[in-house]
């Protein structure tokens, strides 16, 4: 699929595009994979991890979504995006509303801008289960980032055949955005509790590499405009702190500014264009694209897909695989985290 292919990742740098780097590499051989962050030094480290002397394909592009031009400039001849740059701290996100805004919704908008501008083939842009009634200002801009790359289809001209999709996933196993690094440091400073928001929180839980492969096969089975949902399993936040420190107390601090005490990816408003597949949930749009009528339910793998109920929710507590102590630790020793 990615074979003698452009690609470019927004927000390269982070733990998600590491290993999609990592994983297109051993994979695919594409003709360019370009690397477009604003960090420099996450880029330098990169750069040594992937240096351009072994890996001829490898782009480094520093750059920021805000910026229109330099986001266009780096999409020449690019053929697939995956759209990962993001503000993504909750807590933060409520103290500094708009630099927020600026990132996720600008930054959509004008990554959307450019694809269109170079004629991009398809487009994937991250989300988040925040952008499934959201209660915080991370979950607001990413849902509206999602309206923007689903509406985009409208905006693609008779001859173009860029497409845009969405991909939602909850907490990815061990990245800067989970609760284990924040365990791990705290044990690594010999603390003798764990701070824990709530005893009934939940959350959804998904690998690193479970979320670049959906990526990847999402490429394979879109046709534009659909939100892809992976189904995957959830954990109960104290069941995470008896995995990782059996022998400590708990200590509950009560729920951050914005927090949920539970995931939703798929609400019960969005039932109604909710398909059911083997092995995840796709939303529809909502609106009608103006040049073509898409067959959803099934997608471009011919895998079918059928629709929910109408009081269909989606939600880490009501799940119905949740990993257990014994399967938190085994995953824990998985990842080496």
């Amino acid at each position: 699929m990615l074979n003698n292919k452009n690609i470019l990742i927004t927000g390269g740098t982070g733990s998600f595009g590491n290993l999609f780097v990592e994983m297109v590499l051993k994979t695919f051989k594409p003709k360019r994979l370009i690397i477009f962050s604003r960090d420099e030094l996450k880029q330098s480290l990169m750069s040594k991890k992937f240096p351009t002397e072994r890996y001829k394909c490898m782009r480094y592009f520093i750059g920021d979504v805000r910026d229109l031009n330099r986001l266009t400039l780096a999409m020449q001849g690019v053929d697939y995006v995956v759209h990962a740059a993001a503000l993504k701290q909750v807590d933060i996100a409520e103290y500094n509303p708009m630099e927020c805004v600026r990132t996720n919704v600008g930054g959509a908008e004008n990554v959307v801008k450019a694809a269109l501008n170079e004629n991009v083939s398809k487009i994937i842009s991250l989300s988040t289960d925040e952008a499934s009634d959201p209660i915080n200002l991370y979950g607001a801009t990413k849902l509206t980032s999602d309206k923007i790359f689903v509406s985009a289809n409208n905006l693609v001209g008779a001859r173009q055949s860029t497409r845009f999709s969405v991909v939602r996933y909850g907490n990815v196993a061990g990245s800067r955005g989970s609760v284990v690094p924040i365990f791990k440091k705290l044990l690594e400073e010999g603390k003798k509790e764990l701070p824990i928001t709530d005893s009934k929180m939940t959350r959804f839980w998904i690998t690193l590499k479970q979320a670049v492969e959906f990526v990847l096969k999402s490429f394979e089975r879109m046709h534009g405009g659909e939100i892809f949902v992976p189904k995957i399993p959830s954990i109960r936040v104290v069941d995470l702190a008896k995995a990782m420190a059996p022998k400590l107390n708990q200590k509950i601090i009560g729920i951050r500014p914005g927090e949920k005490l539970h995931e939703k990816m798929c609400s019960i408003n969005e039932s109604y264009l909710t398909l059911d597949f083997k092995d995840h949930y796709l939303i529809k749009p909502s609106i009608k694209f103006y040049d073509k009528s898409y067959n959803y339910s099934k997608n471009v793998l011919k895998e079918v897909g059928k629709p929910v109920s109408k009081n269909f929710e989606y939600r880490s507590d009501n799940n119905n695989h949740f990993l257990t102590v014994q399967e938190i630790i085994k995953l824990d020793k998985d990842l080496s985290i």
